[in-house]
């Protein structure tokens, strides 16, 4: 082999992995967007833009209840106890993320607070509640297959979901 033949063959090598660095970096981008997308969507009340975040075959488990489907979900934005809230003014605050990627799949780990008005021009916090969000890559892109919620108020259901923080 000769020099020239070296060098090319280390600058395949080092683009093939600068492809695959960028890659990543791209699906962790588009994962941090799916998930900074919910809020705007519910709070807005956009139960089809919220539908679209998520697979048809989504679980969203609450502490409160557990949503099966896409359908489910977009429903719930549309429902009155969602409407009641977003029409007294709210604010669905999610992040930052940690993520971990594993090929077309992902999860991340956040905390979430729920600040609903006051009537009066303020707002004060509902609801904080950690979040283990799993995600997969679909002929649509990221989307939520699941999305588990308990609220930080002592409960250990909600400590051993921060335990099981991504990349374990």
């Amino acid at each position: 082999m000769t020099a020239e033949t070296n060098e090319a063959s280390d600058l395949t090598g080092q683009l093939a992995e600068l492809r695959e660095r960028i890659g990543v970096l791209e699906d962790e981008l588009a994962v941090r967007r799916v998930i900074a997308a919910y809020g705007p969507a519910v709070d807005s009340g956009d139960s089809a833009a919220t539908g679209a975040l998520w697979t048809r075959e989504a679980v969203y488990d609450m502490d409160v209840g557990v949503l099966d489907g896409r359908d489910e979900i977009t429903a719930m934005v549309d429902g009155p106890v969602h409407q009641e809230i977003i029409g007294g003014g709210s604010a669905h605050a999610i992040g930052p993320a940690a993520v971990d990627l594993h090929g077309d799949e992902a999860t991340a780990i956040t905390y979430s607070q729920l600040f609903r008005g006051d009537g009066k021009g303020g707002f004060w916090i509902w609801r904080v509640a950690a979040n283990r969000w799993e995600l997969a890559r679909t002929p649509e892109g990221w989307q939520v297959v699941r999305r588990t919620t308990r609220l930080l108020d002592g409960r250990p259901d909600a400590r051993e979901l921060l335990r099981r923080t991504a990349g374990r």
